[in-house]
């Protein structure tokens, strides 16, 4: 065979190329009208934060997530069951439109106790306040710390700041926050009496008192308008609390036992309430939203699961599912378990 030509190697140089060149720039399918361009907010246009906040959706990342959770709340809030065709087998006030009209979707709200330390605190009381939950799950510290703050103020620390100075200042850090012992005396002080009562009522009165009870009437007992607990009890909204001996509460019932021993809370009679809470929620769908994970996340949900699952789930937490926690589960999960429906609209916001 003769050696190869110039123009040989050139033609076998350019077949190469174009290969390399087929693969590395493979025609794509188009997107064109199927799938939402990326396009952040244009603040030329001023602040206008309902637009800002639709823009989320078109944003990427994280940012497309939080926009689809907006719009996902925002259904719930508006769902009614006049948007759903009568069933076969409904009853006739369910077919008149004038009740199917009034029945909305019941929400279900979950979240941890950081977030009542927190400012969100004040976004809880307005929903609560005004009725746009119907449902609330939280830890001990999701409900002491909302009475705390009526009594004495949480104050702006700093994540660095070391422990054992604090400790030696009498002073309790929650992240970057800072809680004082003095809050707690305080709050030992307005608390105790009020279980003195509900000891007395329990012999006399014979008042099966449970967590769900016992958090109304502390609410009722605050009579503070910045509480989401004095509202919750306005409103007749459930607030759950199952791990209700957790926290300064539990030092509390704790410390109370010793002075006046024999107040029983009963858990069992709660999972009987929340539980039911989901399952005679029908005909109205049912939402979660859930703020965090840990035992408020498992509660709402394992609730849902008795109704066969919820019709929407917003989870809004940075915990990840790779180590099998509840806590960082993404919402087919809970599909696998029934505690959401196979049809359901379901978003997370956080790590995915």
């Amino acid at each position: 065979m003769g050696e190869a030509t110039n123009e040989d190697v050139q033609q076998q140089q350019q077949q190469q190329l174009d290969s390399v060149h087929s693969i590395v720039f493979k025609e794509s399918e188009t997107l064109e009208g199927t799938s939402q361009k990326i396009s952040g907010y244009d603040f030329n246009l001023g602040v206008d934060y309902p637009a800002l906040l639709k823009s989320m959706l078109s944003t990427g990342f994280q940012a497309s997530n939080l926009g689809e959770s907006i719009e996902l709340v925002n259904h719930m809030l508006d769902w009614r069951l006049a948007d759903e065709e009568p069933t076969e087998d409904c009853s006739e006030e369910e077919r008149e439109l004038g009740f199917r009209k009034s029945v909305r979707c019941k929400i279900f709200l979950g979240f941890t106790s950081n977030l009542i330390s927190s400012g969100v605190r004040e976004t809880v009381r307005f929903l609560v306040e005004h009725h746009m939950v119907d449902v609330v799950v939280t830890t001990t510290g999701g409900i002491e710390e909302d009475l705390i703050k009526c009594l004495a103020p949480t104050y702006k620390g700093d994540f660095s700041l070391p422990g054992a100075y604090l400790r030696s200042k009498g002073l309790n850090r929650i992240g970057n926050l800072l809680v004082p012992n003095d809050n707690y005396c305080k709050f030992e002080d307005w608390i105790i009496p009020i279980f003195d009562k509900m000891l007395q009522e329990q012999f006399e009165e014979k008042i099966l008192w449970t967590p769900s009870k016992v958090i109304a009437r502390l609410g009722k007992e605050i009579n503070d308008p910045s509480s989401y607990l004095y509202w919750a009890f306005k409103n007749n909204i459930p607030v759950f609390c199952p791990g209700l001996t957790d926290g300064s509460l539990g030092d509390m019932l704790y410390f109370h036992s010793f002075r006046k021993p024999g107040l029983v809370i009963d858990v069992v009679q709660d999972i009987r309430a929340v539980n039911s809470e989901a399952v005679h929620a029908s005909p109205r769908k049912t939402g979660m939203i859930i703020l965090g994970g840990g035992l408020p996340k498992h509660h709402i949900c394992n609730a849902n699961m008795m109704r066969n699952g919820a019709d929407y789930a917003v989870f809004i937490n940075t915990a990840q599912e790779f180590d099998g926690s509840d806590s960082g589960a993404r919402p087919d999960e809970a599909v696998s378990w029934g505690k959401i429906r196979g049809s359901a609209k379901t978003v997370k916001v956080g790590s995915l």
